[in-house]
This record gives structure tokens, sequence and C-alpha cells, in this order.
């Protein structure tokens, strides 16, 4: 039973091939409120698995884990169409999950991490229906310079972005440090690995922005509404304080 538990818990908290499964489901499903739902629960639900059936997590599962988030990280910097940018890195960070399970972290904990990973990628989704509706498609390079022709936008994206990929302040770059910390003493080559993935992800928001907003604007479209601009700044502020939080913990 812990075995095939073990299996289950591997699709939500994506362990590579099973990891497939989720990026198939979100490539399929194009409405961005269904997308942030996928987001949001997919990772809650192998959460719930571990704990309730006490899923046993071997050094060998870490080593795996790692190297799935490694193989999604370095696909993310090839990928151009941002929703499956999105899926990717999300797959990536969620996998890492295994890790902090590994280390003995409450559940509580665990689900502030997964949180605070899936709620910039649902606002990037939701930014990425708006370039659709705006330009037609979201792809990187497809059009430029977004900072001049969308500004309130594009300082929403690179937030969004930065929480994303584990910049201080938010709580993805609390809990990969505490990884980092963790590990090195017992599985050093996990946390060479993890922070491998950390600069990878760096780089692929890095290609991301440069993708979107580098460039002189070239389209007249409607910016972001002062409202919606100051909700998203809303969430994005209660992501930092909740890594505030996450930081009193490791202290």
């Amino acid at each position: 039973m812990s075995t095939l538990m073990l299996l289950v818990a591997g699709i939500f908290l994506p362990l590579f091939p099973f990891s497939m499964l989720f990026n198939l489901l979100y490539a399929r499903v194009r409405h961005p409120i269904l997308r942030g739902l996928l987001l949001l629960v997919w990772p809650q639900i192998g959460l719930l698995v571990v704990f309730a059936f006490g899923v046993k997590v071997p050094n060998s599962l870490l080593v795996w884990a790692m190297l799935t988030a490694l193989l999604y990280a370095l696909r993310a910097l090839a990928l151009r169409e941002l929703g499956l940018w999105t899926s990717f890195v999300g797959t990536s960070a969620w996998a890492l999950l295994w890790v902090l399970i590994g280390n003995g972290d409450t559940l509580f904990h665990l689900k502030l991490f997964s949180l605070g990973i899936s709620v910039p990628l649902v606002l990037l989704a939701l930014l990425g229906a708006g370039l659709e509706r705006r330009f037609g498609a979201a792809y990187l390079g497809l059009y430029g310079g977004l900072a001049q022709s969308v500004p309130r936008f594009t300082g929403v994206l690179v937030v969004v972005v930065l929480a994303i990929v584990a910049t201080p302040l938010f709580p993805t770059f609390f809990a990969m440090l505490s990884m980092i910390i963790k590990t090195t003493p017992v599985t050093p080559f996990v946390a060479i690995g993890i922070g491998i993935v950390w600069l990878l992800w760096s780089w692929a928001g890095a290609k991301l922005l440069q993708g979107l907003i580098a460039g002189p604007g070239q389209l007249a479209v409607t910016d972001m509404s002062y409202l919606n601009m100051w909700l998203y700044i809303a969430v994005l502020a209660g992501l930092a304080f909740t890594g505030v939080y996450w930081l009193g913990a490791m202290i």
C-alpha cells in the first residue's frame, strides 16, 4: 500500500514520468480560472496523500525529485509559450516538496510553501490570459516592448516572475534556502542540484521577461486598470508577509 500511495503522490507532487500527466492536462485546459484552480489544488492533493497514508521518503526519492526539478527547469529555458512555461516551472518547484517532506517539515509549512509557489503561478496564468486578450497569443519574442505599451501590466508581471523564481522576501526563497541548508550535511549531491535548479529558474525568468518587455512598444493596447493592479499588489504583499513568517519559522 505504501508503494502504491507513493506512486499516487508522485503524480500530484510530480516525479518524472508521472509529471507528464499534469502538464498534458494543463495544456488542454484553456480557461484561466480552471488553470488557476489546477495550479492551486494539484500539489495540495499530493500532500494530503503523503500525510494521510504516512508515505515514507527514502533518500533515493530525494534524488529522483531533484532530477525531476532539474529536468523541468532546463526545459523552461527553451520554452516560448507562457502557459507551458508556467506549468513546467510549477512542476519543477512542486517536485522539490519531496525534499521538505524528507526533512520532516510539518504539513502546515508544506502547505505554505506549496501556496507560495502556486499563487504566483496562478497570477502568471491570469496575466498570460491578459496577453492573449490583448495580442491574440502569449509567446516570448512574438511582440516586445510591453514596458512601453502597458507599464502597469509590466510592473506587475515583473514582480510576479520574481516571486516565482524565489527572490528574497517571497516564500519560495526561504523554502529553497531551508532545503539547501538541511540537505547539505546529509545528501550534498541533492543540495547542489537544488542550487542549480534555483539558478535555472532565475535564468528562465530573465529570459521570459526579456522576451516580453524589452524593446520599443509596437502596439497600442489597453493597460491594466488601477483596480486590478492594486489587487495584484495586495496578493503579492500577502506572499511577502508569508515569506517573512517562513523566515521566523526557520530562525
